[in-house]
């Protein structure tokens, strides 16, 4: 079954067109005989590996890290500090039964939590004590693997992120890979095949106790919200400090197979967009991967969010890129996507309704797109005018906040000739006709006596400021030296 695998895969590559393929190939073939990192993959194999021992050593330093990660209680209810005070009694116990073989993971608590995309997401929760277990293997694990993983490959990785991903993928399109072909695993961390997953540990993990241990973590019972128990017999529930680094194992295999193929590619978790010439040669791409993904990796591509298409229309990781034809540079939008969701999310955060000062608003504004700038700042210029109106729309919201807590039209109008309006402009607009809140909020009375300043003043910070104080505009201006690293 795994030659025909094999055969099937190459076969479905062998039609697409020699532009697009053969010369990618060829690029791939000689980076693949300079690459370091291929050259070393088999040696590595054989040079690492990983004990129960190193396990036992590395659980003082797992405690520390998931302390200091806090997180939710598992089904045992029992918190980060409960455990931090018997912790050295814990330990030796602990220990004692991994060495003993008698540890057995406790059940994973599955919580629901909203997808940007909509529908929901299931998290696993273990206990306070098998977090700490599966961060001593995480610990043990990455060492091993991390070496071995491909290049492309971009999530739970240190030294790599969302922005050294959409960093590689700029250089695919930069360099004539216009079209791609977008891959989602449909629901990837609970369809891993435990089967599967085992047989790649063992490849690397000779100590069959340490195998016997992950494998008792991933059978672990999951509690539902409803407080029933059910089996788990594949997957890797989002949630524990070991899932992250399981998927890449999963996943390896694919990145390594589509560089033998001679794609271009970029990784990200279960997201991949794999970069071609022509939507003929991506149609054939999407067939052969789509075949060894599902025959081989025993998971599900998909299909609904799986498309050929070129990348200014599709949504990677929050990003939209795209090849302007004038000089011929990648540019790097927003997604349709993200501008909604950032909407979204200033709409929770300033309702009209719930009593809450405007201080504590704006500190929870700040708060929120601080991040979003750290992460959204890489965008080129363009996107300036998307966060100029982003500004207004929030001070628009934070200006029907205020009017609403004055409660009567009187009360508005006396705040208005207070910030210097006329009385008879103040007057006019607040009575005339029937204006909502809303409405209230944009009218020329309003905007004059509530200013761009006096927002500035009570501590709003304008997301256009600081996209021009963010590092990668700062490496525009040759401030300072700042570089994506991918490679």
């Amino acid at each position: 079954m795994s030659m025909q695998i094999e055969l099937d895969f190459e076969a479905a590559d062998k039609g697409a067109d020699k532009a697009s393929c053969e010369s990618v190939r060829a690029d791939h073939r000689r980076s693949a005989r300079a690459c370091p990192q291929r050259k070393t993959k088999a040696k590595n194999e054989q040079a690492k590996t990983a004990t129960l021992e190193e396990v036992i050593e590395a659980l003082e330093a797992a405690f520390e890290a998931v302390r200091a990660n806090k997180g939710a209680p598992g089904p045992d209810r029992q918190g980060i500090e409960q455990v931090r005070e018997h912790w050295s009694e814990i330990k030796p116990q602990l220990a004692q039964s991994l060495l003993q073989g008698s540890y057995r993971a406790g059940d994973i608590r599955r919580v629901w939590i909203p997808k940007a995309g909509g529908g929901q997401r299931g998290l696993g929760i273990p206990n306070v004590v098998d977090r700490v277990v599966q961060e001593a293997v995480r610990q043990v694990l990455e060492p091993v693997y991390e070496p071995t993983f491909h290049q492309s490959s971009h999530g739970f990785r240190a030294q790599r992120s969302c922005h050294t991903a959409i960093a590689q993928a700029k250089e695919h399109l930069q360099a004539g890979y216009g079209w791609v072909v977008d891959l989602d695993l449909e629901n990837f961390f609970n369809r891993v095949n435990h089967q599967r997953l085992m047989s790649r540990l063992a490849q690397r993990v000779q100590d069959k106790r340490l195998l016997e241990l992950i494998g008792g973590m991933l059978k672990a019972k999951v509690v539902l919200p409803d407080g029933v128990k059910v089996s788990n017999d594949e997957g890797v529930p989002q949630g524990g400090p070991l899932s992250p680094l399981l998927s890449n194992v999963v996943l390896d295999e694919l990145d390594w197979k589509l560089q033998e193929r001679g794609h271009r590619f970029v990784r990200y978790a279960d997201d991949a967009n794999i970069y071609v010439k022509s939507p003929r040669a991506g149609q054939r791409v999407m067939a052969s991967v789509k075949a060894f993904i599902e025959r081989r990796l025993r998971l599900k591509v998909n299909a609904d969010k799986s498309a050929v298409a070129q990348p200014q229309d599709r949504h990677f990781l929050g990003f939209s890129l795209k090849r302007e034809p004038k000089d011929e540079q990648v540019q790097v939008h927003l997604s349709g996507r993200s501008k909604e969701r950032i909407d979204g999310k200033i709409r929770e955060l300033t309702p009209r309704n719930g009593g809450r000062s405007l201080k504590a608003v704006i500190d929870q504004i700040n708060a929120y797109t601080t991040g979003w700038m750290g992460f959204f700042g890489i965008c080129t210029p363009q996107v300036e005018a998307v966060l100029r109106r982003l500004d207004a729309h929030i001070r628009r919201r934070l200006r029907a906040m205020e009017l609403k807590q004055c409660k009567r039209k009187r009360t508005i109008v006396k705040k208005l000739i207070q910030r210097g309006i006329r009385a008879k402009t103040a007057w006019r607009q607040v009575y005339e006709g029937r204006k909502s809140i809303w409405a209230l909020s944009h009218t020329w009375a309003v905007d004059r006596a509530l200013t761009n300043s006096l927002w500035e003043d009570r501590g709003l910070k304008s997301l256009t400021q600081r996209y021009g104080q963010h590092p990668a505009r700062r490496v525009a201006r040759g401030a300072v030296q700042h570089e994506l690293v991918f490679g």
